[in-house]
């Protein structure tokens, strides 16, 4: 059975007695087409079954009104966050997003990057995998002059922008807390260092050890794909050290492993923040369900997703070039809760 005819605006204009070039327009809500006209092209077309055919139009116009995405991974409400905030702001500009994840690795990511680019999307934000060496699989990109901004995760590139949040003064100030509150032995449950936003973060812990003269330890520092299991697989190995090498705190890279961390350990009967203390990264729902309540550093995804896709498009519009400002970035603050509390007094 052969396929049906596709319907085109010339359809519209026979079932009308009208021109194409006034379908067209009406379509489009030209201000120079009357209102009941434009009514009845929208409600003609409704009933013939046409489609606008964009792949036509984008390329007359050489733009898709597409932004690509990659995202290490879905499964975070960190994440989850982001997209809202990327969703909403393109949304409200007449952009569409095209949203691919790469489950942390690179090969997943370099596949997406090269499937947005044949998709001709306007532009790309990416968060890069935890393997990801370079920016090689986005020459492309840069050889069109296709904008790439790295939201969260960061490569260097000269032609690209970073909206990111300082990771460096997020966790000194929190590994200072930790240490204004007496804890001492501070394990820091970190990412992979090769990703700036954990590389940053073992920068500000070194940096707190530093100024409170206590000695940085190699040991103290593990790195983790920081999930659920890994949050109960790190209180296994703390309840397993001896005393002296146990340590009196843990401040995580994220709140989903401090939590399931802190959980385990009190399921085995330790205080918390009296036998340990706990501490986290991002503000999750999980942060607050936890009991005691987790104390984090509240990330702002939402903002930031909104704040890459607002800046892309309006390089895209011409209104500024994102080469001009390399890195954007906003504000993190603590929140202190009853997981890091030792000193109850304050």
């Amino acid at each position: 059975m052969a396929p049906e005819k596709e319907i085109t605006i010339y359809d519209i204009a026979r079932t009308l007695g009208i021109s194409a070039t006034t379908v067209s327009r009406g379509l489009k809500n030209h201000p120079t087409i009357n209102k009941n006209t434009r009514k009845k092209i929208a409600e003609t077309a409704r009933l013939l079954g046409y489609r606008s055919n964009t792949f036509a139009s984008s390329l007359r116009s050489k733009k898709t009104l597409t932004l690509g995405v990659i995202v290490p991974r879905i499964n975070s409400y960190f994440m989850a966050s982001v997209l809202a905030g990327m969703e909403d702001a393109a949304s409200r500009q007449g952009y569409t997003l095209i949203i691919t994840h790469s489950n942390e690795s690179a090969e997943k990511e370099k596949l997406n990057a090269a499937t947005l680019y044949n998709k001709r999307v306007d532009g790309l934000l990416i968060s890069p995998a935890y393997d990801t060496l370079n920016t090689e699989h986005l020459a492309p990109f840069f050889h069109k002059k296709i904008p790439v901004v790295f939201f969260d995760r960061m490569l260097d590139h000269p032609d690209s922008q970073a909206v990111v949040v300082d990771n460096v003064k997020a966790a000194y100030e929190m590994t200072k807390h930790l240490l204004d509150q007496g804890f001492r032995r501070i394990m820091l449950l970190n990412g992979n260092p090769l990703r700036n936003v954990y590389a940053e973060r073992l920068t500000g812990y070194k940096q707190a050890l530093r100024e409170a003269r206590i000695p940085f330890e190699e040991k103290r520092v593990i790195t983790s794909p920081l999930t659920e299991a890994a949050g109960r697989e790190m209180a296994e190995i703390i309840m397993q050290k001896k005393d002296r090498d146990r340590p009196d705190a843990v401040f995580a890279a994220n709140d989903t492993a401090a939590v399931h961390c802190m959980i385990r350990l009190k399921d085995a009967g330790w205080q918390i923040p009296g036998d340990i203390g706990f501490a986290g990264f991002n503000n999750d729902p999980i942060s607050q369900v936890a009991e005691p309540h987790l104390s984090t550093v509240n990330y702002p995804g939402y903002r930031i997703g909104e704040t890459a896709v607002n800046s892309i498009i309006s390089h895209l519009s011409g209104n500024t070039d994102i080469k001009t400002t390399p890195k954007i970035f906003l504000r993190t603050e603590l929140i202190i809760r009853a997981s890091s509390l030792k000193k109850k007094n304050l």
